[in-house]
């Protein structure tokens, strides 16, 4: 299915100014087809060529995806390069942006989405690293149902952005007290993690899986023999891993599919295909 790309630039309560790029279904045969939204969250280099196709990939398979630029707070929507300087760059960003204001991302992300008139208002979620763990928290949304979270990183060490905790632990907004007053129960989740991968050890595997069981809801929970950033296709340091990628992208796209569905509309110029077969 061939696709369109384009962007919105989104007003955030901060004054600055997210963009959001739009892959999309191109069938200009159905008009007012309408496809299920998918917010895609990425790494801290933001919207780059790795992340634009796999992006581009799912809305290849009938699918809306928004893909935000996560840290309009400090510099431009460009991607940032797979370097020294630009993963200290990036990491520096992560940490000094308010968990809040993540929120606030994941929640005008969806927002465009469901705004769309190509969007049937059914929405899921994915991301990797970084992106993974707001994909988690995107599911936070009741309009998301479901969500498919690679490698994510910050949950057990309760470490995404700017934030101190509370005295009052019932008020603390960090995700896994947030999943331990059910806060996903709405959602299906799927959680992927190499056990070679140094940013989230076993340790950290366990108190994310354990955290999800206690939280109720449907979770499935993936430990793959891969290492960090094992889908990404470039620069990934001799670490992707291809045909694992493609297996747990079928595993994702069977997650979407069964929870957030399609609507094509009527066929513009004339009858359905299977009234004209008949």
């Amino acid at each position: 299915m061939k696709i369109k790309t384009s962007f919105q630039d989104v007003k955030t309560s901060n004054g600055t100014t997210m963009r959001v790029f739009i892959y999309e279904p191109n069938l200009p045969e159905y008009p007012e087809a309408k496809w299920p939204g998918v917010v895609c969250f990425s790494e801290i280099y933001q919207v780059t060529g790795p992340v634009e196709r796999f992006a581009s990939n799912i809305a290849s398979a009938g699918y809306v995806v928004a893909a935000p630029s996560s840290f309009h707070e400090f510099e431009g929507p460009e991607a940032i390069p797979y370097d020294v300087e630009g993963t200290d760059r990036g990491n520096k960003y992560k940490a000094d942006k308010k968990l809040e204001a993540y929120d606030e991302d994941c929640t005008l992300s969806i927002d465009l989405l469901v705004g769309l008139k190509s969007c049937t208002g059914r929405v899921a979620a994915t991301g990797m690293c970084l992106g993974g763990h707001l994909a988690l928290r995107a599911a936070f949304d009741p309009r998301c149902l479901s969500t498919f979270c690679y490698f994510a990183t910050d949950i057990h060490s309760a470490s995404l952005g700017l934030y101190t905790p509370p005295a009052d632990p019932s008020a603390d907004i960090n995700t896994l007290p947030l999943i331990s007053q059910g806060k996903l129960a709405h959602c299906e989740v799927a959680m992927v993690f190499g056990k070679q991968d140094t940013h989230v050890d076993r340790e950290g595997r366990s108190m994310i899986r354990d955290g999800l069981d206690a939280g109720g809801g449907a979770v499935s929970f993936y430990e793959v023999q891969a290492e960090h950033a094992f889908i990404r296709d470039t620069s990934s340091k001799g670490r992707w891993d291809a045909a694992l990628s493609r297996s747990l992208f079928g595993l994702m796209m069977e997650l979407f599919e069964r929870t957030v569905g399609r609507d094509l509309g009527p066929r513009k110029g004339g009858k359905a295909v299977l009234e004209h077969i008949c």
